[in-house]
């Protein structure tokens, strides 16, 4: 049995997410049901490299599936992309090795989210229409966050998660015209951590919230924290590195 990885993007719009739900439409379903039609209908389980949110996009989501062809690997690209619906779409299929695993092998996640300044009906499913943003103090929220905290006060309640701290190496915010953009790096995040911290730190320049509430946020975490969230349709998975 051969170990295949792939990278995947998609159009988080009309998925429940990236986790199987019954009756829902997921993408792991749809990835699973396309590549169970190149295995005589024989289900192939398909393992993310981690979940997204109903609505959340990705242009570089990882996963890995175990299968036995003898479709080369951009045969194979082409065969699931030709199973699969327009909004999802697979950019790259590699051999590797049995012990790699999308999830627990990954060393850095990137995620962006977008904000506009401006009304633009086209962007509605992509990006979270804020006002006007002031960037200095998004930035000076942003550099905060960069090296090990303890994220929970910025995270969904989940009893079995039991270690909240994370590592972000980057975090900033940039401006182009419009649309405000903000890029951050971790080893790992928890539950709607990533629209926790943006809601936030858009909170801040709004006048709604301030710097020193949130640095005792990360000092004294606590799993009852009542903060801001960004929508779901702001954020995209960018990219996973793994060694």
């Amino acid at each position: 049995m051969s170990r295949f990885k792939l990278i995947c993007q998609y159009d988080g719009s009309s998925f429940h997410g990236w986790q199987l739900q019954k009756d829902k439409r997921t993408v792991q379903g749809e990835l699973e049901k396309a590549i169970a039609k190149l295995n005589k209908g024989k289900l192939i389980h398909v393992v993310g490299s981690g979940r997204t949110d109903a609505g959340v996009h990705a242009f570089g989501q990882v996963a890995h599936f175990d299968m036995d062809t003898e479709l080369g690997h951009n045969s194979l690209r082409k065969a699931i992309n030709g199973n699969l619906n327009e909004d999802c779409y697979v950019n790259s299929v590699e051999l590797v090795d049995n012990e790699f695993h999308a999830r627990f092998s990954a060393i850095k996640r990137e995620y962006i989210y977008s904000c506009r300044q401006n009304r633009n009906l086209l962007d509605r499913n992509r990006i979270w229409y804020t006002d006007k943003l002031n960037i200095l103090k998004l930035n000076d929220a942003a550099k905060i966050l960069i090296g090990n905290h303890d994220f929970l006060s910025f995270s969904k309640k989940n009893p079995q998660i039991k270690n909240t701290i994370c590592n972000i190496y980057q975090s900033k915010w940039n401006e182009t015209n419009q649309i405000v953009n903000y890029h951050i790096s971790g080893n790992r995040f928890l539950h709607h951590m990533v629209r926790y911290l943006v809601g936030s730190m858009v909170a801040i320049s709004q006048g709604k919230y301030n710097i020193k509430q949130l640095k005792k946020e990360l000092d004294y975490p606590t799993s009852d924290s009542k903060q801001f969230k960004a929508p779901a349709y702001g954020l995209i998975l960018n990219h996973i590195s793994y060694e």
